[in-house]
């Protein structure tokens, strides 16, 4: 789809932001009370692990594509002995 990781990280950084801007100004802005704008921040919040994890996920996927065209194959083109390798540390 042409979204890198370093869009993702950014819109994790940008929804932190844009979380206390809206408490802020619900804050200062809504006569609801500071129980409202602690639901407008905390909901926005929300959302930064959200864009940080699929930043990360989106990360991984752009080292193994370029791992897996150095190499000159695919992933499962790779390891044919009938066994995968471990994953752990990815």
């Amino acid at each position: 789809m042409g979204i890198r990781s370093g869009t993702m990280y950014a819109a994790g950084v940008a929804s932190i932001g844009l979380s206390f801007a809206s408490w802020l100004t619900s804050q200062t802005m809504e006569k609801a009370g500071t129980d409202r704008a602690d639901r407008w921040g905390i909901f926005i919040g929300q959302w930064a692990p959200t864009f940080f994890a699929v930043g990360i996920a989106l990360r991984i996927e752009e080292t193994h594509a370029d791992s897996r065209a150095m190499s000159g194959g695919t992933f499962e083109e790779t390891y044919t002995e009938g066994r995968m390798p471990s994953r752990a540390g990815v």
